[in-house]
């Protein structure tokens, strides 16, 4: 008994940061899907962000993002876009107050020739 006061915190500290890397792993890389798709010749105004949404949404569920914003941006030098993804984490499991976790993604923009 006395040892399950210790491997019960233990395993739900694992847990949690587990749940944090898999939100912040999942919205960076929508962010960069999201950047490349934004960046894309002839993009319609808001696709990158759509496109964001959707890869988050297929990875983790759509209500641990509080906003997504895509916005011009210097990539290396060049002309690009950035989108920024800024997430919320229950810092217990499910329940409980949440910490934000802010990510981004860019890409460079495609030029005709």
């Amino acid at each position: 008994m006395l040892v399950m006061l210790i491997v019960v915190p233990l395993v739900l500290g694992i847990l949690q940061v587990a749940l944090v890397m898999h939100v912040r792993n999942v919205t960076t890389a929508a962010a960069a899907e999201g950047a490349r798709t934004q960046a894309a010749l002839d993009a319609p105004p808001g696709a990158g962000e759509q496109r964001t949404r959707a890869q988050i949404d297929a990875g983790i569920s759509d209500r641990f993002v509080r906003e997504v914003t895509v916005s011009p941006a210097t990539v290396a030098g060049a002309p690009g876009v950035e989108v920024r993804v800024v997430s919320e984490v229950p810092a217990l499991g499910m329940l409980g107050p949440a910490f934000t976790v802010e990510v981004s993604g860019h890409a460079v923009s495609e030029v005709a020739p």
